[in-house]
């Protein structure tokens, strides 16, 4: 990313073209709400996909799962959420503003330097109540993380899938912390998306099974265009370990505001299987029939946040150049995470141009993700989709009438090659999974 890069522009950006919104904006909006516009949930849909497709399509040892959101409130006891899913948190006595004790290096208000209430434990969790009375009894909460619901679903998944040891759960969904403090955009808010694994192991081997997910879910940022530089590794010392945690190693991202965790990866033992063996009577005991022996399996979990996700690749890919003396800015997403692969832009709206720059859309649209746009100068269409991430526009010229030829532009080096429309699908498909071809006889011109 430029150096000059920040949160600001990254905000405006999404703003502009669509990727994400204040939630309730004509009512001042809500604190740290968000909603996804036309490209935003095309591109977090993106990332969903493309994490699914590593963690579970592409392996034999992952499947997935989708549990409720709502569970039974001893669901939490047993985890121990209820009595210890909490932060400390300080109130100013001049301003009011709220802050968490942890995190502030100062004794004093960061926004107004006066003096802080002591620190008290705030429970991060949402309440609510199930049925039409509001008493305790009734109470439940909305999930605080996404791993309890697979494993008080491990001995259904075990026994249905006949999965042996190692293998892993996976589930994407919603979460809900009541945090003290939010910000930086989309990177911390009160509703939030998971994409988290459960990998269950044998004791004794989960030190080499810990190793390999901190590898294998950095490599998968890294293949989806994130910048090497720009990621680090960062252990957990012992005294921050989580108390649940063998292990804990974060995969930090160079945010605009500094480092800052993108996904963590933790070895949780055989803590969580465990509690809720003694908290429902039930035994969660794998039989490991080449040893002979039965043993609760430790837990290796790679977690990460959609959202933390979307802002990382948005940041990472965002760029501004100069092209024949004007800035263009430009989002060089990774064609798999891309909301748009494809833009179809007639030169002109003459109306002569109109039936074969519909005909390739019809024909390219069921196939990609493709936009059509005859809106304003081809200029500034080009521009408009650079700033999306739209991999390649196919412009329909009235060349196009009679050689029934189009020509396709790439986002990144702004060449430009001309193709017959029978290939256009074809050509495209081989493009967008990054597959080289003869450019000597294809690529014509660069953008000026």
């Amino acid at each position: 990313m430029p150096a000059d890069v920040s949160m600001d522009k990254i905000v405006s950006l999404c703003k502009r073209r669509g990727f994400v919104f204040p939630s309730s904006e004509i009512y001042g909006g809500l604190a740290s709400c968000w909603d996804y516009g036309p490209n935003g949930v095309e591109l977090k849909r993106n990332v969903r996909d493309a994490w699914w497709k590593a963690v579970v399509h592409e392996r034999a040892d992952v499947i997935g799962l989708d549990t409720s959101i709502m569970m039974h409130p001893r669901v939490w006891e047993a985890s121990g959420h209820v009595d210890g899913f909490a932060d400390p948190m300080v109130d100013c006595k001049s301003c009011r503003l709220r802050w968490r004790a942890d995190e502030l290096k100062t004794q004093v208000c960061p926004n107004c330097g006066g003096a802080l209430t002591e620190p008290r434990m705030f429970n991060l969790m949402f309440k609510t109540f199930m049925g039409p009375v509001e008493e305790e009894a009734s109470t439940v909460y909305l999930r605080p993380e996404t791993a309890q619901g697979i494993f008080v679903n491990f001995e259904n998944v075990m026994t249905t899938s006949r999965k042996k040891l190692p293998f892993g759960i996976a589930q994407i969904g919603k979460s809900f912390r009541n945090e003290i403090t939010t910000g930086n955009f989309i990177f911390r808010t009160r509703e939030f998306e998971q994409l988290e694994l459960e990998y269950f192991v044998k004791p004794g081997t989960d030190d080499e099974w810990f190793d390999y997910w901190v590898k294998e879910r950095f490599d998968w940022y890294v293949t989806l265009g994130i910048r090497k530089e720009n990621l680090r590794l960062r252990e957990h010392e012992k005294g921050e370990l989580a108390h649940y945690a063998r292990a804990c190693c974060d995969i930090d991202y160079l945010f605009p505001m500094g480092w800052s965790e993108l996904e963590g990866i933790a070895n949780r033992g055989d803590f969580d299987l465990t509690q809720h063996a003694k908290a429902s009577g039930r035994e969660f005991l794998y039989f490991d029939a080449e040893a002979n022996e039965k043993y609760v399996p430790y837990v290796i979990e790679p977690s990460a946040g959609v959202d933390r996700s979307v802002l990382a690749f948005l940041i990472d890919a965002y760029d501004e150049e100069d092209v024949g003396g004007e800035k263009r800015t430009v989002v060089h997403l990774h064609p798999a995470l891309a909301p748009i692969k494809v833009a179809v832009l007639p030169l002109s709206r003459n109306e002569k141009l109109t039936p074969l720059a519909k005909t390739v859309y019809r024909q390219l649209c069921s196939s990609f993700v493709t936009d059509y746009d005859d809106s304003q100068s081809i200029g500034r269409r080009y521009r408009r989709q650079d700033e999306i991430g739209t991999p390649f526009c196919v412009t329909v010229d009235f060349e196009s009438l009679e050689d029934k030829q189009v020509t396709i532009r790439d986002r990144d080096s702004l060449a430009q090659i001309r193709v017959p429309v029978e290939e256009l699908s074809t050509i495209l498909a081989a493009k967008l999974r990054g597959e080289a071809f003869d450019a000597s006889s294809l690529w014509a011109t660069r953008e000026k």
